[in-house]
C-alpha cells in the first residue's frame, strides 16, 4: 500500500486555508463549477437554471445565463476561455459562446451539441474547443463534435448512471476516466471507445473521479464515505482515504498542483484535505452550510473553489 511505502517521507506542515471570498448570486443549490484557464474567471451552474460567469478577483458577475431547464448539473469552461458548456436534466449539453458585451443575450446564442436519453451529469472539453465529452444517467459517456453536434464515439461499459468523468491532463493523451452508480471507476481509450481498465473497490456510488497531475493515477470519491487512489500502471488500488469519524458520502475531489494533497468535499458540509502519500487528514475546512457539490483547485494551484447546496461558492487560499 502507498501509505506504507511513504512512511519515510516528511510529514506535511500545518495547512491553514481560509475563506477569502464568498460568491453569492445563485438562488438555489450550486451543482457544478469550473475554472477558466486564465486562473481568474469561473463558471457555476445551479438548480435555479442559471449559469453564472464570475471574476474571482472582483466578485463581479460577468454574465448570468438563464436556461429553460433547472438542475444544470454540469458546466465547463472551454480551453480558449471563449465559451462554456453546460448540461443537466434536459438530457442535453449546450455550448454558449461568450462575448465581451455584458448586455448581450447569451442564451439566444447557445447551441445544443450533445443529446443523451437521460440526464447529463458531466461535461468536459478535450484539449480543444472543438470536442466535448459528456457523461450521462443513461449509462454512457460520449464524445461530440461541437460544430456539427455529431456523435464521434460512444462509450458503453457502465451498468448504471455515469456520474462523473475526467480527461487525462496531457495535450497528447487519449485516456479518460468515469465513475458511476454501478460502484465502478472505468478507464477509457477515447479513440477506440474501449473500456481498458475497471476498478470496483467502492461499495456505493462513485460520485467523482479525478486524474492525479502526473496522469499515471487517479482518485475516486464515493457515497461509501471513502476516497480511493488507483495506479494505472500497476492496475490496482494503492490507497484509501477514510476515518471512522467520517460517515457522510464524499461528493467531489481534486488534487493540489503538486499532487501531494487531495481536497475532498463531503455531504456533512466539510472539505477534508488528505496527504496523498501518507493517507492522513491534514486539515478540515468549515464554512459551507449545506453539502459540497464541487471542489476545484485553480489552474495555478494558488486557490481552491468549492460549490455548495447552500447556494454559494467559496474561494479558499
Amino acid at each position: 500500500c502507498l501509505h506504507q511505502v511513504a512512511e519515510k517521507v516528511d510529514t506535511l506542515g500545518a495547512l491553514s486555508l481560509k475563506t477569502k471570498r464568498v460568491l453569492k448570486g445563485h438562488g438555489n443549490k450550486v451543482l457544478c463549477m469550473d475554472w477558466c484557464k486564465d486562473k481568474r474567471r469561473l463558471v457555476s451552474s445551479s438548480q435555479d437554471g442559471k449559469v453564472i460567469l464570475w471574476d474571482a478577483f472582483t466578485l463581479n458577475k460577468e454574465h448570468a445565463v438563464s436556461l429553460p431547464c433547472t438542475w444544470v448539473l454540469a458546466c465547463a469552461y472551454a480551453p480558449s476561455g471563449c465559451a462554456v458548456a453546460c448540461g443537466g436534466l434536459d438530457n442535453k449539453c449546450c455550448v454558449i459562446p461568450l462575448s465581451l458585451d455584458k448586455n448581450e443575450n447569451l442564451a439566444a446564442k447557445k447551441k445544443s451539441v450533445a443529446m443523451h436519453t437521460n440526464y447529463v451529469s458531466g461535461c468536459s472539453f478535450v484539449n480543444t474547443d472543438m470536442q466535448i465529452l459528456t457523461s450521462s444517467g443513461d449509462g454512457t459517456c460520449a464524445l461530440w463534435d461541437v460544430e456539427s453536434g455529431q456523435l464521434l464515439q460512444s462509450f458503453h461499459g457502465h451498468t448504471a448512471d455515469v456520474l462523473s468523468l475526467d480527461f487525462i491532463p496531457s495535450e497528447t493523451g487519449n485516456i479518460f476516466i468515469s465513475g458511476g452508480c454501478d460502484k465502478k471507476a472505468n478507464v477509457w481509450d477515447m479513440r477506440s471507445g474501449q473500456n481498458i481498465q475497471s476498478f470496483e473497490n467502492h461499495v456505493s456510488d462513485v460520485n467523482c473521479v479525478k486524474f492525479h497531475p502526473s496522469g499515471d493515477a487517479f482518485a475516486s470519491a464515493s457515497d461509501d464515505a471513502t476516497c480511493r487512489f488507483y495506479d494505472l500502471r500497476a492496475d490496482r488500488e494503492v490507497a484509501v482515504y477514510q476515518k471512522d469519524s467520517i460517515i457522510f458520502g464524499a461528493s467531489s475531489l481534486d488534487f493540489s498542483l503538486s499532487g501531494r494533497l487531495l481536497f475532498t468535499g463531503y455531504n456533512d458540509y466539510t472539505i477534508n484535505v488528505w496527504d496523498v502519500l501518507k493517507g492522513s487528514r491534514v486539515s478540515v475546512l468549515f464554512g459551507h452550510e449545506n453539502r459540497i457539490s464541487r471542489v476545484r483547485v485553480s489552474p495555478d494551484g494558488t486557490a481552491l473553489c468549492s460549490a455548495s447546496w447552500d447556494s454559494t461558492l467559496r474561494i479558499w487560499a
